[in-house]
């Protein structure tokens, strides 16, 4: 999930591109099982620069941290 966000950093990740990036087509993946996926990885990332932003609809983006935080 990491490197998909990663590889379009700065823009939209839809919730379709991350299941087919981290789930084979064996699977049977659901958008909670994605959902949980980002918190944990947005856990990981709490020291880096790095967070995980949620676009209600569209799906996920990865940004620099502000320097406020």
């Amino acid at each position: 999930m990491l490197e998909a966000l990663i590889l379009r950093l700065g823009k939209t990740v839809s919730k379709a591109a991350l299941l087919d990036a981290i789930f084979t087509h064996d699977d049977q993946p659901s958008e909670d099982a994605l959902e949980i996926y980002v918190s944990r990885l947005r856990k990981k990332l709490d020291a880096s620069s790095a967070v995980i932003v949620t676009l209600r609809g569209p799906g996920y983006l990865l940004r620099k941290r502000d320097d406020d935080h």
